[in-house]
């Protein structure tokens, strides 16, 4: 068979044929694994952005509504206490003097766990801090130090008591709160878990 002969170019342009359809389906099917492990990335982040959405912080007016004789009790006995940079508010294991809101500045919380000294997120103005150790067993969990010039808001827990026996939503709310705020750490703790592979296997 003669070379450029008919029969020889319809074999080459068959065999080009059903290469460029191997590379096409290849392609198409590399280009599919790509779109689908977006997609799940995606849907991913906004499943995770819907888990923090639905354990966001209330607002503290709304956490704190109450009858005005209760929120008048409450304003009484608020004490406004400043602090300078690096005064600390409260150690972990202390008996809480109450709940503490932050009027302005920046705290740090630090605590330890297992002989291991743990940065917790900061306090910064509009937070309650130390709602578990208010409305639990009423020891703090962690110690709060001021790492600039800032200010809190103390409400006394013998007035906290005497409002949540005239108003017993005002304590449901704050377990509410609470509960939301254990969730939101443990969603950080899992999406740091979850980081921490990706970065090891890309150092890799």
């Amino acid at each position: 068979m003669e070379l450029g002969s008919p029969q020889t170019r319809i074999t080459k342009r068959v065999r080009s044929q059903a290469t460029g359809r191997r590379v096409a389906a290849s392609t198409r099917r590399t280009v599919g694994l790509r779109v689908e492990t977006e997609g799940d990335g995606t849907m991913q982040r906004e499943a995770r952005s819907r888990r923090m959405e639905a354990v966001r912080a209330h607002p503290v007016a709304e956490l704190l509504e109450c009858p005005p004789a209760i929120g008048l009790l409450l304003n009484r006995s608020a004490q406004c206490i400043s602090f300078d940079a690096g005064e600390v508010v409260f150690r972990q294991s202390e008996i809480c003097r109450g709940l503490y809101l932050v009027a302005s500045g920046q705290f740090q919380r630090r605590a330890e766990r297992l002989e291991t000294r743990l940065t917790l997120s900061p306090a910064r103005a509009g937070d309650l801090v130390e709602l578990a150790a208010a409305l639990g067993d009423g020891h703090h969990t962690c110690t709060l130090a001021a790492q600039t010039a800032s200010a809190v808001l103390l409400l006394p827990i013998e007035a906290l008591n005497q409002a949540f026996q005239g108003f017993p939503p005002l304590r449901m709310r704050l377990l509410e709160e609470l509960a939301r705020e254990v969730s939101r750490a443990y969603i950080a703790c899992c999406l740091s878990r979850s980081a921490r592979p990706r970065r090891e296997s890309s150092a890799a």
